[in-house]
């Protein structure tokens, strides 16, 4: 049998609470809690409860703000090809890019 799910002050938690999102709510939603380090249920419940949410850095965490990164620089380089930046916001954008680079090396 699993472990009864308590929250952080050793309450059962035993009610169910659902609703729902659309599609691009739920990858936003998605998107915020692997950026917290913490479960989608403690997220939502802080969130909806007005708590502060505490990033737990772990490796998990660092690998998903790499990914956000990565997303916004191909975002950001789709802009530059269609509509130009400056050469002020480009340098600014190329010296992301190499840190985001340097933060995994990967063996693909």
């Amino acid at each position: 049998m699993s472990a009864k799910n308590k929250d952080d002050h050793n309450r059962f938690r035993s009610q169910t609470i659902a609703f729902r999102v659309s599609p691009e709510e739920d990858k936003q939603i998605n998107i915020a809690v692997s950026l917290s380090g913490m479960t989608k249920q403690d997220y939502i419940t802080h969130k909806l409860l007005d708590r502060t949410i505490n990033v737990k850095a772990n490796c998990k965490v660092h690998r998903a703000v790499y990914d956000r990164l990565t997303e916004v620089l191909e975002q950001l380089e789709r802009i530059n090809s269609v509509e130009g930046i400056d050469d002020e916001l480009m340098e600014n954008i190329s010296l992301i890019a190499r840190m985001v680079d340097g933060l995994y090396i990967t063996t693909n």
